[in-house]
């Protein structure tokens, strides 16, 4: 499977992440991708940055080093009802908008609180994508979830990190989940969730998942450069 794009990354300005817009095209570049999204945390995340800053991203380059620079936010989930951390007239510039929940941002609930929240959030027009939904930290009903994601074609991440250096116990969860994504062919996004330069681009580990799953390659927003423009522009993101 060729991954030409990597929707989830992250630069100083999230606060506990160790690299720049340019140092993460740079390595986007050598590693052949097409396009990249910076996808920092939204404001409640302790050291994340201001709503100001994602209103200022339009002073970023719409490419460097030959790569597309996608302009986003991983916005917090913050309650049951599925509200996320900035607002719409942010949201409404940005080129996409990932969405989860995170430590110290969002109250954990039970099952159906967390499930309520994050269908809640799949039925945000300005969502696009669902980020890390196997973490065991939040538990969920992984079936209502994905059909949920199917039904507003809302993408649901495999996120590499979550088998690597975050979020631990993950692994089976996301199992399940890309599982449940092939048998009703859900919509997929794969991404390294990148906190350095250095794992920008890294997809081996979710790539393995969804082969084993049974995911096609239709179906991964990011496989291809053309459903990614068609997708955005379809979710009136794409300026």
């Amino acid at each position: 499977m060729n991954l030409i794009a990597d929707m989830h990354c992250h630069t100083v300005a999230s606060g506990h992440a160790y690299s720049t817009v340019q140092e993460i095209a740079r390595e986007a570049s050598n590693k052949g991708l097409e396009m990249v999204a910076i996808t920092d945390h939204g404001p409640s995340m302790p050291g994340g940055p201001h709503c100001y800053h994602f209103g200022n991203l339009r002073a970023l380059p719409s490419e460097i080093y030959g790569v597309k620079i996608l302009k986003g936010v991983e916005a917090n989930i913050i309650d049951y009802d599925g509200n996320i951390d900035l607002p719409e007239r942010y949201l409404d510039i940005l080129d996409i908008v990932l969405a989860g929940f995170h430590t110290f941002c969002y109250p954990n609930g039970t099952v159906e609180d967390n499930t309520k929240a994050m269908i809640n959030t799949i039925k945000n027009p300005y969502v696009d994508i669902i980020v890390h939904p196997g973490n065991p930290e939040f538990p969920i009903n992984i079936n209502k979830v994905v059909e949920a994601a199917k039904e507003y074609n809302v993408n649901i991440e495999i996120n590499n990190s979550s088998f690597t250096v975050s979020r631990r116990g993950s692994e089976a969860n996301c199992i399940r989940i890309a599982k449940k994504a092939a048998l009703i062919e859900a919509p997929i996004v794969i991404g390294s969730d990148a906190h350095s330069a250095f794992y920008v681009g890294t997809f081996d580990k979710a790539v393995e998942t969804v082969k084993k799953a049974g995911i096609k390659e239709e179906q991964v927003l990011n496989a291809s450069r053309q459903r990614i423009i068609e997708f955005l522009e379809n979710r009136k993101r794409m300026k």
